[in-house]
């Protein structure tokens, strides 16, 4: 059965909860996974981060599983691919794996999961499959407990993207982007 999709009021709650305006949370939703949470067979849209999965096995899978484990990032393949490549890292290490990957419409990093308001990796693994509303819910979180709130409600997209995406934020150009979007939907 398909997920329902976020209405309108969700994004209004989020707004509310985070004193900033629904265009900003739409924007970040838009930038990070195109507004969908799910893909077309109701798995969560993830992206597996073979640099973060490296790191958290100690590179002892770079030499034996190079696909899903590089201390370099990139090689992300298809989105459709994503979670096959989880698949594979979960038979190695299934808590680095977890951890590796960014989840749902607001790609949260699994290693994340405390941030977003979960006390346990398999918890925030469940929401991010049950629904985008739970998707949403976490991003609040996320956003609350690291204090971004305040970036997201000034439109301060530089600060954002770069606390939010990383350092490399201005390669991928997160903020040119999040501007972008913001202006589309307010």
């Amino acid at each position: 059965m398909p997920k329902q999709p976020l209405q309108e009021q969700d994004f209004i709650d989020a707004a509310l909860a985070l004193g900033c305006d629904v265009a900003a949370i739409k924007a970040v939703a838009e930038v990070e996974s195109r507004q969908f949470g799910f893909n077309e067979n109701d798995e969560p849209v993830i992206l597996f981060e073979r640099h973060i999965f490296s790191k958290r096995t100690g590179r002892k899978f770079d030499a034996t599983n190079p696909g899903i484990s590089q201390k370099k990032p990139g090689g992300y393949g298809k989105s459709s691919e994503q979670h096959a490549r989880l698949r594979e890292a979960i038979a190695l290490d299934r808590k680095a794996a977890l951890m590796s990957a960014s989840w749902g419409k607001f790609q949260i990093m699994g290693f994340n999961f405390t941030h977003a308001g979960f006390n346990d990796l398999q918890k925030f693994i469940n929401a991010m499959y049950r629904s985008e509303r739970d998707q949403l819910l976490a991003f609040v979180n996320y956003i609350k407990d690291v204090q971004l709130d305040k970036e997201l409600r000034e439109k301060n997209w530089t600060e954002f993207a770069r606390r939010y995406n990383g350092p490399d934020y201005k390669k991928n150009e997160y903020d040119t982007k999040l501007a972008k979007e913001y202006a589309k939907y307010a």
